[in-house]
């Protein structure tokens, strides 16, 4: 099916909703579903930002603002997912325990509407075990739906003018951590604090994966030549371990969302 014709028939799908609440997180996907809802539901389509130490406190500022642009009620909510020990073991299920938590949330908070998630296409061929929990809660996913891949949907995202058209991927803070390590406050920040001075010296697309003293940095292949600057490789040193490592590596291959999935197959 063509993108036209994808994006005919999520228009459609929505119209046919008596309302909606979206969960945005102020990606890619959840922002151009929230987009798109505004346009099909005029005056019937809002916004639940989830916070928590796992969310960078700009993405969530961010996410508000462009909500706001779009003319969407937003409400903001604390997510206690880190109050639940499931959550916390960070087994592989790690998502799920999470999604389940933000769904509770939304369906709280839903009056009625149907609840929207911003799961695409392209979501079904890696590891997600928070779908499991959007089909337990009965959280419709129009994205997929409609047989949207992530391609086409930062190209309509472009075409809209959407400021995330272009933004790369930027999952929960908790995905940096590998499975069997807990997940803290004070893990989370680290990375949190480590990932904002590496944003601060340039780089746009990458990952801070958290092993205990050591910070493993994944940069994406457009901007790994970067590293050739000694200066540059000394001050993504000094900035990495002021936020708590003792050493610094740097990951021979590029950046690959999910990367940590392997351990769940060792």
């Amino acid at each position: 099916m063509e993108t036209a014709a994808k994006l005919a028939r999520l228009k459609a799908d929505l119209a046919l909703l008596p309302g909606a609440l979206v969960c945005f997180s102020g990606g890619v996907d959840s922002s151009f579903l929230l987009a798109v809802a505004a346009e099909a539901l005029p005056g019937r389509t809002r916004a639940l930002i989830a916070v928590s130490a796992s969310m960078p406190e700009e993405e969530a500022a961010a996410a508000l603002a462009l909500a706001d642009a779009l003319g969407v009620p937003t409400e903001v909510v604390e997510s206690q997912e880190l109050e639940d020990p499931r959550y916390v073991a960070n087994r592989g299920d790690r998502c799920y325990w999470c999604k389940s938590e933000l769904f509770r949330l939304a369906r709280e908070r839903a009056e009625g509407a149907p609840v929207l998630d911003g799961t695409n296409l392209d979501d079904l061929a890696d590891h997600r075990p928070g779908h499991q929990a959007a089909k337990e809660a009965g959280v419709k996913s129009p994205l997929l739906e409609a047989g949207l891949g992530k391609a086409e949907i930062r190209q309509l995202s472009r075409e809209r003018g959407l400021p995330t058209a272009d933004k790369p991927s930027a999952p929960c803070l908790a995905s940096r951590l590998p499975p069997g390590t807990e997940v803290t406050v004070e893990r989370l920040a680290r990375v949190a604090r480590a990932e904002r001075a590496v944003r601060a010296l340039g780089f746009r697309s990458f990952r801070v994966r958290f092993h205990e003293s050591v910070a493993r940095l994944e940069i994406d292949e457009a901007e790994s030549g970067r590293l050739s600057d000694p200066a540059l490789r000394l001050a993504l040193a000094r900035e990495v371990k002021a936020a708590g490592f003792t050493f610094v590596a740097v990951d021979l291959e590029p950046l690959r969302s999910g990367r940590l999935n392997v351990l769940l197959r060792a």
